[in-house]
């Protein structure tokens, strides 16, 4: 794809996006809390991440050992940074999840081909399209490298810590909804979301790309919402218990 017909694929990922964000205020994605019978088939939870996740995995893995650039410092650093979120999304997070919930088809059906989608729209950039001369190793000294891998692995931290509060809420056989209380939890009720947004604006940032940029957005259109909505619930459920406590940004929503 040249970089024309590549931009013009960026401006209607871009639209789509918006759109998500707008009808996902208005439709809960049914998957976790908000999962019904109206959603279609289900499968295990775990087997859905699995499915739904390891495809970017893999078309970033391809995409690479396809490129002429893959040895390049900047390109492999940047290569081993989305493949350490994926491989961990992919391949232990399912599997570190309890209980025995279940994913709409339909659901884990939209995630495969978004994953689909942007593995080809961070790889063809990264590895195809960005100019020759432009992740050369003075990148590593950049401002843009430096603050970027600093928000990218604090994001990190912040997610997959905050997977684990919520994986430790209940005990074995415990059913019940709890109202997380530790880590970042105590000003938002989506840490973890927030942790993958700062996590992919660190990413948009390192890279230094439109592409990035356009995955930013697409985290912000499908988490925010889905965050309004997990805290309205948690006021429904918890009440006063909720307390100041955002959706999503610390002391702004």
């Amino acid at each position: 794809m040249n970089l024309a017909a590549f931009n013009l694929f960026l401006g209607v990922m871009s639209l789509i996006a918006l759109i998500v964000f707008v009808a996902l205020y208005f439709v809960k994605a049914g998957y976790g809390i908000f999962r019904t019978s109206s959603w279609g088939a289900a499968i295990s939870n775990k087997l859905a991440w699995i499915l739904m996740e390891a495809p970017v995995f893999l078309v970033m893995c391809v995409m690479w050992m396809c490129s002429e650039r893959r040895f390049e410092p900047v390109i492999l650093t940047f290569f081993l940074f989305f493949q350490l979120h994926y491989f961990q999304r992919a391949f232990i997070f399912p599997l570190l999840l309890k209980g025995k919930s279940k994913m709409p088809l339909a659901i884990m059906s939209m995630g495969i081909l978004f994953n689909l989608l942007n593995g080809y729209m961070q790889g063809e950039w990264i590895f195809y399209l960005a100019p020759a001369t432009m992740y050369q190793s003075d990148w590593f000294t950049s401002p843009y490298f430096i603050i970027g891998t600093l928000l990218f692995f604090t994001g990190m931290l912040v997610n997959w810590s905050s997977d684990y509060i919520i994986r430790h809420l209940r005990k074995p056989g415990d059913t019940r909804h709890y109202l997380p209380q530790k880590g970042m939890y105590r000003y938002v009720t989506s840490a973890n979301y927030f942790g993958e947004i700062v996590e992919w604006a660190g990413w948009a940032i390192l890279t230094c790309s439109l592409s990035g940029l356009v995955f930013l957005w697409w985290t912000i259109a499908n988490l925010v919402p889905r965050a309004d909505a997990i805290w309205k619930r948690y006021r429904e459920e918890f009440g006063d218990a909720v307390g100041t406590r955002k959706r999503v940004f610390p002391f702004l929503y």
